[in-house]
């Protein structure tokens, strides 16, 4: 109802003021057949240059003296609302069609909004996540855009350790738990964050469902817990359990979430764990896995944690650590120290 379903809807309300000098402003400005005559952002780093070939502006009425605009589109993150709202009541209130974007402003959630501009004959509509050609192509879909988290930045000052693996039930949240433990056993303040809503178990600090997320939101979930595990223990260093696998072969669904995870970590350094002859996952192996995690992000893999839960006699970890040139620990066993020594190797400390 409220959605914008073609570009010609766009081009039959030029020319725009563009209020967000980002991603999302730019695309939205080379758009076929659309007329950008003035650019706003509240960053005022950004007021005064150059952005699309105009000159930000840091107001919407200094932006509406220079030009004759017919419409206002917001293209402003998620969590910027507060600005959206502002931006939507001015411009309908000087005279303006209003377009958004669902990650700026949902006009769902805010009717007034629609109200006003109905009352000054004015459109308002927003570029939508188009849920209904997902319902219409799957079946089914949710009621409203997932994406809710805002996009974050955060340098951690420990290191941060990836658990990865090679499959699905692999031993990933063992592992990162005995990490944490052998972490703390040689004086060092440890934080182990689990991704899964088993992840009950001590010493993990704090569990959360990634898979309950959008993807687009998994990154800046991870580097939220991140920050706040540092702000509220100050560890030495962080362990992140990962979830599924880059690389597992049969179910492709959870692929997608693991690299999120991974790319919200940007880790120092990765264990992966892997479990051999798994009897209801099909991993494509400990090379692959490897060879996926250091391509997708700027890291290495320093160690190999192994479930032999359903391995054959004549395996053990010394198969695999000649096989694969790593340090390789039977967490299960004999615990993480050997894993947590390849880390500080790699890490130089």
């Amino acid at each position: 109802m409220y959605s914008v379903n073609s570009v010609k809807e766009l081009q039959d309300l030029n020319p725009f003021i563009v209020v967000g000098c980002g991603g999302g402003g730019e695309k939205f400005s080379n758009l076929e057949g659309i007329e950008a005559v003035g650019f706003i952002d509240d960053d005022v780093n950004k007021q005064g240059t150059q952005f699309c070939g105009q000159t930000v502006s840091g107001s919407l009425e200094e932006c509406l003296s220079g030009t004759s605009a017919n419409s206002l589109v917001i293209m402003l993150p998620i969590g910027a609302e507060g600005s959206a709202i502002k931006y939507a009541v001015q411009a309908i209130d000087a005279g303006l069609n209003v377009i958004t974007s669902f990650r700026s402003l949902s006009i769902e959630d805010n009717i007034s909004l629609k109200k006003f501009a109905d009352s000054k004959n004015l459109i308002i509509k927003e570029i939508g996540p188009r849920l209904d050609v997902v319902e219409k192509i799957a079946g089914i879909a949710p009621e409203k855009s997932c994406e809710v988290l805002p996009k974050i930045s955060y340098e951690p000052k420990a290191p941060v350790i990836f658990v990865g693996g090679t499959s699905q039930e692999c031993g990933k949240r063992t592992t990162s738990k005995k990490l944490g433990i052998a972490a703390t056993q040689r004086g060092l303040t440890s934080a182990v964050i689990s991704t899964d809503e088993m992840g009950l178990e001590e010493p993990t600090e704090f569990n959360f469902r990634a898979g309950s997320l959008s993807a687009m939101d998994v990154p800046a979930a991870v580097l939220s817990a991140i920050k706040y595990v540092e702000e509220t223990k100050k560890p030495d260093i962080i362990f992140i359990e990962g979830q599924s696998s880059l690389t597992e072969k049969g179910n492709p669904h959870p692929r997608g979430l693991s690299a999120a995870i991974l790319i919200g970590a940007a880790p120092d350094a990765v264990i992966i764990g892997h479990r051999p002859n798994h009897p209801y996952r099909e991993p494509r192996g400990i090379e692959e896995e490897i060879r996926a995690i250091e391509a997708v992000e700027p890291t290495k893999v320093v160690g190999i944690s192994i479930n032999l839960k359903n391995a054959e006699l004549d395996l053990d970890a010394e198969y695999f650590e000649h096989k694969y040139n790593l340090p390789v620990e039977d967490v299960y066993n004999n615990g993480a120290s050997k894993l947590l020594d390849a880390i500080f190797d790699y890490l130089g400390e």
